[in-house]
């Protein structure tokens, strides 16, 4: 079975994204961006909410379209509508026994790349294995959680941190259950 990792950008008080979506104060080149893209290369399946994926559209991405092309992707939602030639996946809902099914048909690891709800519904689940975090030493006052409202908070152990300098950090973390 493949591990989910929530790999994600964050300010420093707890934010993947300022109100109404956007993400302009993040860093968008540098060292931890490039570290970022490399690590994309490996992961096989991305797994994303509906206003994640929808957050695509403000860039020019056509509905239906892969964001990643490399990899396969699902975006959880009851309500997106996707063209029926899409080239990403729509699922309805969070089962088990479904996304158990995804990580072991994977072939290698699986990229929850966003949002905030899906992040603490598949938290809430023990599906997270790892957090990869590219803290940004930004005040967002708001927006976008990194988990979204009041569930489990497993443990964490650190596993490695890079400081890219000007505030700037990597962190990864093994969540325990």
């Amino acid at each position: 079975m493949h591990p989910i990792i929530y790999d994600v950008a964050v300010s420093a008080d707890g934010f993947i994204a300022a109100p109404g979506g956007a993400v302009e104060a993040f860093p968008h080149d540098g060292a931890i961006v490039a570290d970022y893209r490399a690590r994309l290369a490996d992961y096989t399946v991305a797994l994303m909410g509906r206003s994640t994926y929808e957050f695509g559209y403000r860039y020019g991405l056509p509905p239906g379209a892969n964001p990643y092309p490399h990899m396969r992707s699902v975006v959880v939602s009851s309500g997106l509508e996707l063209p029926g030639d899409a080239s990403v996946e729509r699922w309805p809902s969070l089962d088990p026994g479904r996304l158990g099914r995804l990580r072991d048909e994977a072939g290698g690891p699986v990229y929850l790349c966003g949002g905030g709800v899906l992040a603490a519904s598949l938290l809430a689940m023990g599906a997270i294995d790892r957090l990869r975090l590219k803290r940004a030493p930004i005040l967002l006052g708001g927006g976008t959680p990194l988990f979204a409202g009041d569930g489990p908070r497993p443990a964490l152990r650190m596993t490695g941190q890079v400081d890219h300098g000007g505030g700037l950090l990597y962190q990864e973390f093994d969540v325990l259950t």
